[in-house]
């Protein structure tokens, strides 16, 4: 390719990396990736003397979003030049003295304080205009609200999340394409909220790294005084050491060693000259400051073959590949899986199976593959959907293409009814959780329920399966066994049928003696009829029987289970007609959901909240001031103790 062709090429692919990374929060290819064409891009220019005005050797950054006011920097926020090489490090840094510090992964922000309380905060936005996030910016649990110097102050720091923090936001994600793919993501969404009230539960945190302005104060000529002066008011400051050319590199292998242990994102160290003078003397280039420069850690990277694609289908219908290779050591573990993203990288990359791949861990932390060195591109992009059968389509968003499953009534889409299945009040399944189901569905091992009841025809599969052993699947397998003894209630539940809760189950169960065909085959009139059960809940019930798929999936499942039909009590409708409120503690019983139970197999049914029809309220506390009491007292229902109503209805 002509060399001036290429450097276009590479322009645009670097702006719609950056675009994708800074104004979307989205990453379209590695860190590796994007500095190995940016240096490829920078040597062109060099070699060539062609510069495009939008090539991003000249720009510092991406346009900010319109969502949030923006302002102008009162002096521009550079990049920093950069190497990857010890010695050179070494050698930039010459005869000076240096503070070397975390270069952390996070969003650049700047302070300004105006008689001691925070005035403004501005994001770095593309160096020239950054957005206001003021009122997020004061939600960083770490920055100070009010500080003791008066005067006006400007500092510039990093707002992070940890690792520690981002990986319990991300638990508590239950949707897999809503869960963030790093830190950094996470806390540039969070500090660009319109909503403060978010980005103060995502516990944002703010570094200083640079003092702009401190009107009136001396410093010596000290870049670590200044630090000190910052940590003085309550700012945490970015671990830093001093440093020479004589301890630099031993500087330099602590912070190496220290990454495996630090919470706080870094994608390397930054060398800034400690005096201030000097450093103010060498001015500037377009794009970078002459007093600093970062260090990236030179990536350990490893050669491996692609084994092949695992196809992960989601809820949301996007279909993620993970490149799984054989294993190798990296940054001291074992590393043989690293998420593609989409299909974009796919084909960027050129992934075949077999090809021989290079992978490193990103930040030494996120594996990722670095090169291909093969680019056969054989790789058959899957025609049917793991999870259903059903066949994929390939989306393209904004210029990224994603595999995709339309298929409605994908199992993976349907994972809340699989987890409410194995739920406690259905079918119990100990150690089936949401994340567990997700990862069978992708496999293809669950389709239906009555598949629950086949896994152990992936018994091997399972326990190779990371986060599972032997272990792990005899205590899941016997818990799935133990479920195929049931009741028809805990069936019904299981269902998800459209309005049918517990209570309804119960209901349902009693009026037909427990019998599941009777239930199944009952038309509308005779349902609506029930009560309780109403014109709009028997709808659901014969709607959901009436569709043949699911009532294939019924028979399937039935075919699994033993049912066990309750004997029946002399005392089965002692309490029919009569409706009960239970609230309060109570001494006879281990919780409510034990009386209730009682009152319901007695043909009694159980409320949430004091009616006319109420027949009486159960409280151990007859005198208490509650709304409920108040209620039962305005509309003349009884309230009785635990004791009065085992006394007097059983």
């Amino acid at each position: 390719m002509e060399k001036s062709a290429r450097i276009h090429e590479l322009v645009n692919i670097l702006n719609a990396a950056s675009k994708a990374y800074y104004a979307e929060d989205a990453e379209i290819m590695s860190n590796f990736e994007y500095d190995r064409l940016y240096d490829e891009l920078c040597g062109l220019e060099k070699e060539t003397g062609i510069i495009l005005s939008n090539s991003p050797t000249q720009s510092v950054g991406y346009e900010s979003v319109d969502e949030l006011p923006k302002e102008r920097h009162e002096s521009p926020m550079l990049s920093l030049d950069k190497t990857k090489d010890r010695e050179a490090l070494r050698d930039w840094l010459g005869d000076q003295e240096a503070l070397l510090s975390w270069k952390l992964d996070g969003l650049t922000i700047v302070l300004t304080y105006e008689n001691g309380s925070l005035a403004k905060a501005v994001t770095r936005g593309n160096g020239e205009v950054g957005e206001v996030i003021t009122a997020n910016a004061r939600c960083f649990v770490n920055l100070p609200a009010a500080i003791p110097f008066k005067g006006k102050l400007i500092l510039r720091g990093e707002a992070v999340i940890g690792y520690s923090d981002f990986e319990k936001i991300n638990n508590e994600i239950t949707d897999a394409d809503s869960k963030y793919k790093n830190p950094r993501n996470l806390c540039s969404g969070s500090v660009r909220q319109l909503n403060s009230e978010i980005t103060a539960k995502r516990h944002v945190r703010f570094y200083a790294f640079n003092l702009v302005t401190a009107e009136g104060v001396d410093f010596g000529n000290s870049r670590a005084a200044q630090f000190e002066f910052l940590n003085r008011l309550g700012f945490a400051v970015v671990e830093y050491h001093r440093v020479t050319k004589d301890n630099i590199l031993e500087r330099i292998e602590y912070f190496a060693k220290s990454i495996e242990n630090n919470d706080i994102p870094s994608d390397g160290l930054v060398l800034t000259l400690e005096d201030l003078e000097y450093a103010r003397s060498l001015g500037r280039t377009a794009k970078f400051p002459k007093d600093s420069i970062a260090f990236k850690w030179a990536d350990e990277i490893s050669r491996t073959h692609l084994k092949y694609i695992e196809w992960s289908p989601s809820r949301t219908g996007l279909i993620n590949p993970v490149a799984v290779f054989d294993p190798v050591e990296l940054e001291g573990t074992t590393v043989e899986r690293a998420s593609v993203h989409n299909l974009s990288m796919i084909e960027s990359l050129k992934l075949g199976i077999g090809d021989e791949i290079t992978v490193y861990k990103a930040n030494m932390i996120i594996p990722q593959i670095a090169e291909n060195l093969t680019k056969s591109g054989n790789l058959e992009i899957p025609e049917v959907c793991p999870a259903c059968g059903g066949p994929t389509a390939i989306m393209n968003d904004n210029g990224t293409r994603t595999l995709v499953c339309p298929n409605k009534d994908c199992s993976a889409k349907m994972i809340k009814s699989f987890t409410l299945f194995v739920s406690r009040d259905a079918m119990q399944i100990d150690g089936m959780s949401e994340a567990t189901l997700e990862k069978f569905i992708a496999r293809g091992m669950i389709r239906e329920y009555a598949d629950i009841y086949k896994l152990e025809a992936y018994r091997d599969e399972i326990c190779n399966m990371e986060g599972f052993g032997e272990k792990s699947y005899d205590n899941l397998h016997e818990s799935i066994e133990k479920s195929r003894n049931t009741t028809l209630v805990r069936v019904i539940y299981s269902l998800g049928i459209l309005n049918v809760g517990l209570s309804n189950a119960k209901v349902l169960c009693r009026f037909f003696d427990h019998d599941f065909d009777r239930i199944r085959n009952a038309k509308v009139e005779e349902l609506s009829a029930i009560e309780g059960i109403g014109d709009v809940i028997a709808k659901s019930i014969v709607n959901y029987f009436s569709d043949p798929a699911k009532a294939k999936a019924v028979d399937n499942l039935i075919e699994c289970l033993h049912i066990e039909k309750p004997e029946t009590s002399e005392n089965a409708a002692k309490l029919a007609g009569k409706t009960f409120v239970i609230t309060g503690s109570l001494n006879n019983y281990s919780s409510r959901g034990e009386l209730k139970d009682i009152i319901e197999q007695m043909g009694g049914k159980v409320a949430g909240s004091v009616s006319s029809n109420t027949t009486c309220l159960i409280n151990n506390d007859v005198t208490s001031q509650s709304s409920k009491n108040k209620k039962a007292k305005e509309l003349g229902v009884a309230i009785i103790s635990e004791d009065e109503f085992i006394h007097e209805y059983l």
